[in-house]
């Protein structure tokens, strides 16, 4: 069954949107009227050009390094977007297309210094065509997607996912399954991915397509490796594929005949909030299954049971640490609050700690400032919803600091003379982003 035989058409389903979004909204209709449907004619919509300039454009934002083939988007743009595409969409069309393997690269875990992660980098020329099969195949299974799950999808955040978490542990689930699957985008099996694609799409040149990109390759020191699992980090279409592998893990936490918990999930990083221990561990044994069908596995040193009543523990989600804290107001009762946690603060220090190092001497404090303000003005965003406010005064103090000390050994002075010279009132004439005050606090809901 094609996508416009029983939705209605899309020039009257889009009414106001372009023709990309009426597209994306015909083929979630559809999806979502009929969940048994399966979607035969896919692959010609990703060759479409409409489609392929959307791509471009959102390959284009997120910038990127070059591939394999060492060509950038700078280059593409030189040599003339337009025959770029038109050529990339008649290779799609015709057959031709082939994909590149993958560059591998190594970027620094945040806040965990000596560790890395792999990423593997597409060409260009890859990763818009992943990007224009993301914009097809999305909707179809936006359809089925849970409202526990929270990454990488369409009008839903990390702030939307820890804020879930605050308003179910404030509702007496007081146990929490704190969980890790390790090397999740690495270890993926690649058949039972594509057997839960095939659920909802059976259009053979589209499954041919994301097979040819599953067993693409990594480049790596001069050899290339072929892959049996995985759906490595950096592609456009890895966290599509990852959502629709671990959509498996939603729906087996959270159904059953007795459900669990309340899961909440952020593409490969979830918790599970229960009311009591014996459904955390249940939950546990759930996702273990569940996870191993998929080729992967919980990571035993970093997976643990949490409980959370009067504050006796807490853990840490998507870079905040949350933590039960009894209120000042109704003694007796206690709240779930966030706060950054400790991998978070010791990652805006060492940024903020290389921004001000004494090589910077002989560039001018204000220079140093403009530098270290987007930082903090990045940073800040992030973590202002909440109960940031002493980590924040924290985050002021040392940036104060470490233009001190950088300001004292650019004049050559001994100490660092907060009173004499570079006190509040200099730290305020810099014109330093600081961080207090920026506090957005959310509805209390409270549990004893």
């Amino acid at each position: 069954m094609s996508a416009g035989s029983s939705a209605r058409p899309i020039g009257r389903a889009g009414i106001g949107l372009d023709r990309v979004r009426a597209l994306q909204r015909v083929l979630y209709r559809s999806a979502k009227q009929n969940p048994e449907r399966r979607f035969h004619a896919l692959f010609d919509k990703v060759a479409r050009s409409d489609v392929m300039w959307r791509a471009w454009g959102d390959v284009r934002a997120n910038k990127g390094a070059p591939g394999v083939d060492g060509v950038s988007i700078d280059a593409v743009e030189r040599s003339g977007v337009q025959a770029f595409l038109e050529a990339l969409a008649a290779d799609l069309r015709s057959g031709r297309y082939r994909p590149s393997p993958l560059r591998r690269v190594h970027i620094p875990k945040p806040g965990r210094p000596g560790q890395t992660r792999p990423l593997g980098i597409p060409t260009v020329r890859d990763r818009v065509v992943m990007a224009a099969a993301r914009i097809v195949l999305e909707p179809v299974f936006e359809a089925d997607f849970l409202a526990s799950s929270f990454g990488f999808r369409p009008k839903r955040s990390a702030h939307m996912a820890v804020e879930a978490i605050r308003v179910c542990a404030n509702r007496s689930n007081d146990w929490v399954l704190d969980a890790d699957i390790k090397a999740c985008f690495d270890e993926i099996d690649h058949d039972a991915l594509m057997a839960d694609i095939s659920r909802r799409v059976i259009d053979r040149q589209m499954l041919k397509l994301l097979r040819c990109w599953l067993r693409a390759g990594i480049f790596e020191g001069g050899v290339i490796t072929e892959s049996g699992s995985g759906t490595p980090q950096g592609s456009p279409i890895s966290p599509l594929l990852a959502n629709i592998a671990l959509h498996r893990l939603d729906q087996a936490v959270v159904g059953g005949e007795r459900q669990t918990g309340t899961l909440i999930r952020y593409a490969d990083d979830f918790v599970v909030l229960c009311p009591n221990a014996e459904r955390a561990r249940e939950a546990q044994r759930r996702a273990a299954a569940v996870l191993g069908a998929l080729g992967l596995r919980l990571n035993p040193e970093k997976t643990r049971i949490v409980e959370l009543t009067r504050g006796k523990e807490g853990f840490d989600f998507l870079g905040f640490h949350l933590r039960k804290v009894e209120s000042w107001k109704w003694r007796g009762k206690f709240y779930l609050q966030r706060w950054p946690s400790a991998t978070a603060m010791n990652s805006i220090r060492t940024k903020i700690r290389a921004l001000t190092d004494r090589r910077y001497t002989e560039m001018p404090i204000a220079s140093v400032v403009d530098r270290v303000n987007p930082v903090l003005r990045g940073w800040g965003n992030y973590f202002r919803t909440g109960n940031s406010a002493r980590k924040f005064n924290q985050i002021d103090s040392y940036v104060h600091e470490r233009l001190a000390i950088l300001a004292c050994n650019k004049h050559q002075l001994s100490g660092r003379k907060w009173d004499s010279h570079f006190n509040g009132e200099w730290f305020r004439r810099l014109g330093v982003h600081t961080l207090k005050g920026s506090i957005h606090y959310g509805t209390a809901h409270a549990s004893r």
